[in-house]
């Protein structure tokens, strides 16, 4: 983690009641995509509250030996640069294959039209280029990681944010 994200992080805990504070190594810190213009018109949805979902395909984690999203964990969320966002809570997360995905889904993703045809198009060219990078070809059963989320911090100030004080840290 950067100086940047762990004062990030450390300001939000100390924007809490010691006894609501989560631990303070409980979280993770990433963007989304595989793009600085996908990490930041991602992240931007988030940080506005339209989107509440996100989906990965299973076989990343195993290949780099991850973990999974766990319900209850915090995830900084960073722009392309790197640079924090805001932060989520993990409320949800479920297992299954690609075809099994329904409307209500895409629809909390918040990308797009919001619609399954475009969420199925999307995710099917962003999980192929996954597939490519670790040798394993895409195919509709090819299992999904869904996991929602609750935006619990957002500093920006907008409408969304969680509690709004505007951050002079960074």
């Amino acid at each position: 983690m950067t100086d940047a994200v762990q004062q990030f992080w450390d300001f939000y805990r100390a924007t809490l009641p010691e006894d609501a504070r989560p631990p303070a190594d409980d979280y993770d810190a990433w963007g989304f995509g595989d793009s600085t213009e996908m990490a930041n018109e991602l992240g931007d949805l988030v940080r506005r509250g339209v989107k509440t979902a996100t989906a990965s395909l299973y076989w990343e984690y195993e290949a780099e030996d991850e973990p999974l999203p766990e319900v209850g964990r915090h995830s900084v969320i960073l722009d392309g640069r790197g640079v924090p966002l805001c932060i989520i809570r993990t409320t949800e997360v479920i297992v299954q294959p690609f075809n099994a995905f329904d409307a209500q889904f895409a629809h909390d993703e918040g990308e797009g039209d919001r619609s399954l045809d475009f969420w199925r198009d999307a995710h099917w060219r962003f999980f192929s280029r996954a597939c490519a990078a670790i040798g394993r070809t895409p195919d509709e059963a090819m299992l999904v990681v869904g996991e929602r989320f609750t935006l619990v911090w957002n500093p920006s100030g907008s409408p969304a944010a969680g509690n709004g004080a505007a951050l002079s840290i960074l």
